[in-house]
């Protein structure tokens, strides 16, 4: 069977791949055969530039692997690292660009090579219109879709959120947990526990417990008996983690940070009090004066994230736009 989509997935992170698999299946459901090439983790490097360059030789191998197999009538690039070493020319979809999020030497290579695929690229595909900051005035057509976001279960029953708060961690610098394990130790009370999902391994701390690398329905599953979710990122792309555990019934407690983070803006109109550089205080606020109806608001203002809007984009617009451009 001949394959229409060829998705180049690099996959860094758990976030990434989920979002790969969630676009797969809609253009699936919009009736075209995908394939999916998946970038083999490489070894840790020491720096973003040298961290950038391996998973772009990752992407490119998996690329060119399946393009031996595969005659896709379009290829999708899933974030710009997979697109700089692409093999062939194809649309690239992307949460944020190296000229956002790679400033001075992080970016010494990539912003220029970024430059030149997102002027030849067939079209972007940004995860929203935000995602577009940094890129050239003279580019290829761009059609948003965001990220589909969905409760993952049934709501908790009352009472039955008996986690007093969680964050994600598996970039510790980037997400903050630093900040967040220092604003903890000063708001938590007797008997409440902070859970960190995406590591192993954390000093013993009262009231502090790590979970590791959970299965994706595993890691939802703590999200739905959270009362609070707790981050302090140092930049963040888009916020993926923030918003499903907004999906999920969390109240999010977060400080401001630099980049996309469209869950921020989310955040400030639900309860302006939870985002701040004074997260301690914000974390008693969430946990002792919640905002009546917080959840069934952010369930509002998740609509537009919702799967059959973005199934609706991928079959009149992106689905089209890829096989004309072929």
């Amino acid at each position: 069977m001949s394959t229409d989509i060829l998705l180049v997935s690099l996959g860094s992170t758990a976030g990434l791949r989920a979002a790969d698999d969630e676009l797969a299946a809609s253009l699936t459901r919009a009736g075209a055969r995908v394939a999916i090439a998946r970038a083999t983790p490489p070894a840790p490097v020491r720096t973003l530039a040298l961290t950038d360059l391996a998973w772009a030789r990752a992407a490119r191998g998996a690329a060119a692997t399946a393009l031996e197999r595969e005659q896709p009538a379009a290829v999708i690039y899933s974030t710009v690292t997979a697109a700089l070493l692409g093999p062939v020319r194809g649309a690239i979809r992307f949460d944020a660009l190296a000229a956002v999020n790679r400033r001075g030497r992080h970016g010494v290579w990539q912003r220029p090579l970024e430059r030149r695929r997102l002027a030849a690229a067939r079209l972007l595909i940004p995860w929203s219109e935000a995602s577009l900051e940094g890129a050239p005035a003279h580019r290829a057509r761009a059609i948003v879709v965001p990220v589909p976001l969905a409760p993952s279960g049934p709501p908790a029953a009352a009472g039955g959120r008996d986690i007093a708060a969680i964050t994600y961690a598996a970039d510790p610098d980037k997400k903050g947990l630093e900040r967040v394990l220092a604003a903890w130790a000063r708001a938590r009370r007797d008997g409440e526990e902070l859970v960190v999902a995406g590591v192993e391994r954390l000093p013993p701390v009262d009231g502090v417990r790590a979970v590791g690398a959970l299965p994706r329905a595993e890691y939802r599953a703590l999200l739905r008996r959270a009362r609070v979710f707790l981050i302090a990122p140092r930049r963040e792309d888009y916020g993926i983690a923030e918003l499903e555990a907004l999906a999920d019934g969390c109240l999010l407690v977060t400080s401001t940070a630099p980049g996309v983070y469209l869950a921020l803006d989310i955040a400030r109109r639900l309860d302006p009090r939870l985002v701040g550089d004074d997260l301690a205080r914000a974390v008693r606020l969430a946990l002792d004066d919640p905002l009546p109806g917080y959840a069934a608001s952010a369930g509002l203002a998740l609509a537009p994230f919702s799967g059959e809007n973005i199934d609706r984009v991928v079959a009149e617009e992106l689905l089209p736009a890829l096989i004309a451009g072929a």
